[in-house]
């Protein structure tokens, strides 16, 4: 029987027969009006959302590392579309994944910068009634899952499932300590939904493997599904296997050590992915899935990472540190080996995804939807971006720095004490000279923009209040 139903699954009658399936149901709603979507796909497609944590735009092979082998990442590239300007919405790790699931800039639904454990050092509370991914997903008939790292809140009401996961096989916290304890500040926090779970062995190959068990278990069903696997790889501490550590230095000769346990870590990672791709194949889900790969933020700079043709690393404001690598995979809808120079940005997935699923979306979001440029169609959009990331420590002290883009131009801070600088990306990509003083009206029209962004995100706090604390559970 399960081999009837995996034949069934290639062909394009079955898929056919799950969208008459789900309609039939009344599962197939969307929150109002027929998107676009509907009418172009044979059936909702699976979504793979592919999330690493501090990869720099140029730790991939086929984005010009010479030194790094990737070819499950290389596969997703030369079999989908490939962005050269897709950014992470903040150079560090929480806003980038509260923009992903919120379609929202991060300091608009709370996280402004990183939540932490303790709350001396905790710059962000993700709002309880935000509107995440799973909310138009699951209106529309998907299951949804996220697999690996959280990092937007460690207690009732901000876990996964407190936010409309179906299910939570992961990590809760930041980053880890160790990626064979699987620790952080000495607590533990893998989770099975909210069960303390305590598994064995890397983290890297416990989240490949428990994504696969997830997209298993999906394969003998009609109803799609939405898989966010978000590895904590290849973020501090760099702990590669030792295998995959002597193959580097071995084909490296005179490679820095520092770099070469970097490389290692990514080719483990790269192996997890190649192994997830793998099942989808195996379970005949492959032709309707949707796979999106990118990153969260830029390459730390401490681990010798390599954040391609760009200024600057991970927590900077330039381009290092937020320009991070992208592609999407669609098979029979976008085509093999193609290519973008569209500026697009994480945020910008929650339309994306909704479009691809059929969901309609009623609230005001942040994000617009490149599903026309992944099926080939123009693009072009005329809106301002916002990056914003508060911190704590000597460097930052608490307080906001920014970046606003429009166009070419770019508008930047990298603490909050530094005077804002100007470049011109058409000009100098490298951001290399300042000419904040040559274009005084251009400085004021973005200053005044973010001035008013910087309003509108004062309306949401960034911090639990006392009454929240008291109602955790």
């Amino acid at each position: 029987m399960k081999r009837v139903c995996e034949e069934m699954r290639r062909c394009v009658s079955f898929r056919k027969l799950r969208h008459a399936f789900f309609v039939a149901s009344g599962l197939l709603v969307v929150f109002s009006g027929t998107s676009a979507a509907q009418a172009e796909f044979d059936s909702p497609p699976n979504i793979l959302m592919i999330l690493t944590d501090d990869q720099g735009w140029g730790d991939v092979a086929a984005y010009g590392a010479n030194d790094l082998k990737t070819p499950a990442m290389d596969s997703l590239i030369a079999t989908g579309m490939r962005f050269d300007n897709f950014y992470a919405n903040c150079p560090v790790c929480s806003p980038t994944r509260a923009a992903l699931l919120s379609g929202v800039v991060p300091d608009k639904v709370g996280v402004p910068g990183v939540i932490r454990t303790h709350t001396d050092n905790n710059w962000g509370f993700l709002r309880p009634d935000a509107t995440l991914l799973p909310k138009p997903l699951k209106a529309v008939g998907y299951h949804t899952a996220i697999i690996g790292k959280w990092h937007l809140g460690l207690e009732s009401p901000s876990r996964p499932t407190d936010h409309g996961f179906d299910h939570f096989h992961g990590f809760l916290g930041d980053m880890m300590d160790d990626y064979w304890s699987h620790t952080r500040h000495e607590q533990h926090y893998m989770r099975l939904n909210t069960v303390d779970v305590r598994p064995e062995g890397h983290a890297t190959d416990i989240f490949t493997e428990w994504a696969t068990e997830y997209i298993s278990s999906r394969a003998d069903t009609a109803q799609p599904w939405f898989c966010y696997l978000a590895f904590n790889a290849p973020h501090t501490p760099v702990q590669p296997p030792l295998a995959y550590l002597e193959k580097v230095l071995s084909r490296e000769p005179g490679i820095d050590p520092v770099r070469a346990e970097l490389v290692a870590f990514i080719e483990h990672l790269d192996a997890g992915i190649g192994r997830v791709v793998e099942c989808l194949r195996k379970t005949g889900q492959a032709e309707n899935t949707l796979i999106v790969f990118t990153s969260d933020n830029g390459g730390h700079k401490g681990s010798l990472a390599n954040c391609g043709p760009h200024r600057g690393f991970k927590q900077e404001m330039y381009e290092g540190g937020i320009a991070v690598p992208f592609c999407a995979v669609w098979p029979g809808y976008i085509a093999a080996g193609s290519r973008s120079d569209l500026v697009a940005l994480t945020s910008d997935l929650f339309p994306t995804f909704c479009e691809a699923a059929g969901a309609t979306i009623e609230h005001e979001i942040d994000g617009v939807s490149i599903l026309p440029t992944l099926l080939g169609k123009k693009q072009s959009f005329d809106r301002t971006l916002f990056w914003v990331r508060r911190e704590g420590g000597q460097l930052y002290q608490g307080q906001d720095y920014y970046a606003v883009r429009r166009g070419p131009w770019k508008l930047l801070q990298n603490t909050p004490f530094e005077k804002f600088q100007l470049f011109n990306l058409s000009d100098d990509p490298l951001e290399s000279v300042d000419v904040s003083n040559k274009h005084r009206t251009i400085v004021r029209e973005l200053t005044e923009a973010l001035r008013r962004h910087v309003q509108a995100a004062a309306q949401v706090p960034w911090q639990q209040s006392t009454s929240d604390d008291d109602s955790r559970g």
